[in-house]
């Protein structure tokens, strides 16, 4: 049984990674829809990959450690959004961060290159995940895959967002996004892993085609 105590969700982790119709279920769907974005999209993936290089003739792709299932490290894909040397900057920008907690966030970041800005915001950055979901490492809905450097400060809390495999896109990616911080991220989080079924799972996927459509206050 679920425990709520104030507005914290404090989850079964027996019952969560036991459910094990859903799971499979979930499983066939994320790779047969991945395998099809990643057809439908192909000429869409061509586009972005020649604007990106075209700009600064940098590398197309950005790949980095996340964190995923029960804190399994993986490789995430996304189109690269910002200028090369963006990590080195990072030290000096973290003073400037917009969110509370263990992520890092700030509306006008200097590192966002000019075509960064416009795929940040329509999220078709984060399109070559299909290739995590095709591997399994990322599911198409699910909490979004924290940094190492972010897990290493979770609360006992905040770990429960790790017991569900983490997705391109969720509850918190489809509706407040950016509008609130780290702990209501969280919460939205718990929120969705508490409620989820493929319905629900459906119905975040095209809120999020929505927002890609009508973006929010995604940066």
């Amino acid at each position: 049984m679920n425990i709520e105590e104030g507005a914290k969700i404090y989850l079964d982790k027996n019952r969560v990674q036991s459910r094990y119709s859903y799971i499979f279920t979930k499983r066939i769907l994320d790779i047969f829809f991945s395998l099809l974005g990643l057809i439908v999209l192909a000429t869409l993936f061509l586009i972005i990959s020649i604007w990106i290089k075209l700009y600064d003739n940098g590398p197309v792709f950005y790949v980095q450690e996340r964190v995923g299932l029960n804190g399994k490290k993986f490789k995430i894909y996304k189109f690269r959004s910002m200028y090369v040397n963006a990590d080195l900057l990072l030290e000096k920008l973290k003073q400037k961060n917009e969110v509370q907690g263990p992520m890092f966030k700030i509306k006008y970041d200097p590192r966002v290159t000019s075509v960064g800005k416009f795929i940040r915001r329509t999220s078709i950055d984060e399109l070559p995940q299909l290739v995590n979901v095709l591997k399994g490492d990322m599911s198409l809905v699910g909490p979004r895959p924290p940094l190492p450097s972010e897990v290493a400060q979770y609360s006992k809390y905040d770990l429960q967002r790790l017991w569900v495999i983490p997705g391109c896109t969720g509850l918190w990616q489809a509706t407040e996004r950016n509008n609130v911080g780290f702990d209501e991220m969280v919460n939205l989080d718990l929120e969705y892993i508490e409620k989820s079924n493929i319905f629900f799972d459906a119905k975040i996927v095209l809120m999020t085609i929505f927002v890609m459509i009508n973006p929010n206050s995604a940066y």
